[in-house]
């Protein structure tokens, strides 16, 4: 089974529940695919076994062998290309390739009739792996400034161990990157907070899972602050609530050491094999 423990916001307490969930079961396996800010290993501490560069493929224009057609920037949906054709002998013209808006899709060399284009390597990002007790663990880290998550994100994906619970952390919203991270999901924990933010946040968690068609259930953390708000929409849309976690000063002073919930707290342990449980049967 894939669970992905999402939220539509950041700071809800995905990874705390992600990583107590991981640490709760056996045959495990964690993927933290928020490739833009990776936590998870703060808490698991991960002896990590191997590293290597994440790559997507981006086009290469030859000059010598270009038509100047205009086909490849016609055709490409992320407007990656531009063809700028000579106009005059004395100025030829050029393609600008635009690699941060370039999604990696090959269109464009299929197109070229010339075979003007052809594809590289670019690194995106790293790909890392290994285990942390009985866990075992995947990340994937965006270099700064790339904006392409969803291929690094599909990068960590291919990581998954057949025959284990595979436990993804999602990227916080409900864009692009979540949805490469929701896709194959067997089921979705949301994980909210009882504020004004948080219900707003999740009702838009909620049209997203329900679109992709997963089945899904909500966590409330600190569910003892703000109002009942959260608790009436799910009742009201017909929504399990999974679990709650209280609000707790020292649940968050572990958090902020790095302490993963179940071990500051050992009685966590069943209530997440409780909630497993409870997904098992969505």
């Amino acid at each position: 089974m894939i669970i992905t423990v999402a939220s539509g916001k950041g700071g809800t307490g995905k990874t705390t529940v992600a990583v107590a969930l991981a640490m709760s079961l056996e045959n495990v396996q964690l993927l933290d695919c928020d490739v833009e800010e990776p936590n998870a290993h703060l808490f698991l501490k991960p002896s990590l076994t191997e590293q290597h560069d994440a790559c997507m493929p981006v086009p290469a224009v030859d000059l010598s062998k270009c038509t100047y057609c205009g086909l490849c920037a016609k055709f490409c949906a992320y407007h990656a290309i531009a063809v700028i054709p000579p106009s005059s002998s004395d100025k030829p013209g050029t393609v600008l390739v635009f690699d941060h808006l370039c999604h990696g899709c090959g269109a464009c060399v299929t197109l070229c009739s010339a075979g003007a284009i052809t594809e590289r390597n670019k690194a995106i990002g790293t790909v890392a792996s290994g285990s942390a007790g009985h866990v075992r663990f995947g990340n994937g880290t965006l270099k700064i400034g790339e904006i392409m998550s969803p291929a690094l994100i599909r990068k960590v994906k291919a990581m998954v161990e057949a025959g284990r619970t595979v436990i993804i952390d999602a990227p916080p919203g409900t864009s692009c990157p979540v949805i490469a991270a929701l896709r194959g999901s067997d089921a979705c924990i949301l994980v909210t907070e009882p504020t004004p933010f948080g219900l707003n946040d999740l009702v838009l968690a909620v049209e997203t899972a329900r679109e992709l068609r997963i089945p899904f259930g909500v966590v409330i953390n600190r569910s003892d602050i703000g109002d009942g708000a959260v608790k009436e929409y799910c009742e009201r849309e017909a929504i399990p609530v999974l679990m709650e976690i209280p609000f707790s000063r020292e649940i968050a002073a572990s958090a902020s050491a790095g302490v993963p919930l179940v071990n500051a707290f050992p009685h966590y342990r069943d209530e997440f094999r409780y909630l497993y449980g409870k997904i098992q049967k969505l």
